[in-house]
């Protein structure tokens, strides 16, 4: 067994003799599955309280960065401020460049103008001058984060978020059971299309309901602004009249429930993403079937987490796939 510790620390962490561990640590015979059990936990232990030293007085600038709407950068910002204590006793402060609509421009410009800063957590285009500036940012020793949707040209040390395609299978999985034999047609709602994370939502959906016989009709640059989104689903709805069911990709699910309302269509299934409190709402009223969800305080941890092990102040840990739930009316979470 692999150790970066002297026989006497582990054996002093796990309370067994130095001859033991040394037994446990070359892999020689007669030694229970318990003692082994003890020194790969001492192991770990002694991991942890290195990081803390490490950790202990240290002082870390990590800056947010995300073009969505302000529902879930609101609901972001909320899981990464309950987050930063818990990487105590370094202090870990973090400041939020965060709006809902614009140009890569300003994207690029945004990043360009981050000064002091110990990581980036990124929402952002997938776009060759976005990636640019995320190289810009790490040759400089800022490491960067994306989240929620990738830019994987880029010198971004990792992603977090969910399987994007994984999800959009899943939507569709989910809207073909409820449709059942229902010819209805499906609406899909985009955001805005540079953003990787929905495309791959939307390619994954599609391939799954290539064999349905159901057309997909596409609304996006709404940006997931309810003003723009329900304009542009009404027009959608009125030149589609078999339209009966949803997958929102990017937002603005209060807009177009309120368009299907203002035409006096019924709406057989809808599914969305993200538990912020518009779609916590809309659950819990019957007018949105289900939301493909993830643990947003989980995934501020994972991009905190990874900027530090970066930096040297904890040990490394693999970036693991997000699990996707469906939230249904009736399993809706207390707290998100």
């Amino acid at each position: 067994m692999a150790h970066r510790y002297k026989v006497r620390e582990i054996a002093q962490q796990s309370g067994l003799s130095e001859a033991t561990v040394d037994r446990v640590l070359n892999n020689r015979p007669g030694v229970r599955e318990n003692t082994i059990a003890e020194v790969k936990q001492a192991i770990a232990d002694l991991d942890k309280q290195r990081a803390q030293l490490r950790l202990n007085g240290r002082r870390y600038l990590v800056d947010v960065v995300m073009q969505t709407p302000q529902r879930f950068s609101d609901a972001f910002r909320a899981a990464v401020e309950a987050e930063l204590p818990v990487f105590a006793p370094a202090m870990v402060r973090a400041r939020f460049h965060l709006w809902e609509a614009g140009s890569t421009a300003q994207m690029v410009d945004a990043l360009g103008r981050l000064r002091g800063s110990h990581g980036v957590v990124l929402k952002a285009q997938d776009d060759p001058e976005v990636a640019e500036a995320i190289d810009r940012l790490v040759d400089s020793g800022v490491p960067v984060v994306t989240y929620a949707t990738d830019v994987p040209a880029s010198a971004r040390c990792a992603y977090v978020g969910i399987d994007n395609h994984g999800a959009g299978v899943t939507a569709a999985y989910l809207v073909q059971q409820w449709l059942g034999e229902a010819p209805s047609d499906v609406l899909i709602t985009v955001s805005r299309s540079v953003f990787r994370g929905e495309g791959e939502r939307e390619v994954g959906f599609r391939s799954a309901l290539r064999n349905s016989g159901r057309s997909l009709v596409e609304v996006s640059e709404s940006d997931g602004i309810d003003a723009t989104n329900e304009r542009l689903v009404l027009e959608a709805l009125e030149a589609h009249p078999n339209v009966e069911a949803v997958y929102s990709v990017g937002g603005g699910n209060v807009a177009t429930v309120a368009a299907f309302e203002k035409i006096g269509r019924f709406c057989r299934v809808f599914v969305a993403h993200d538990l912020d409190a518009d779609n916590r709402r809309l659950l819990r009223e019957g007018r949105i079937s289900a939301v493909l969800h993830n643990d947003l305080r989980a995934d501020a941890r994972m991009a905190l987490r990874l900027i530090l092990q970066e930096r040297g102040a904890l040990p490394v840990e693999p970036a693991r796939p997000v699990p996707i739930q469906v939230i249904t009316p009736y399993n809706l979470p207390v707290q998100c």
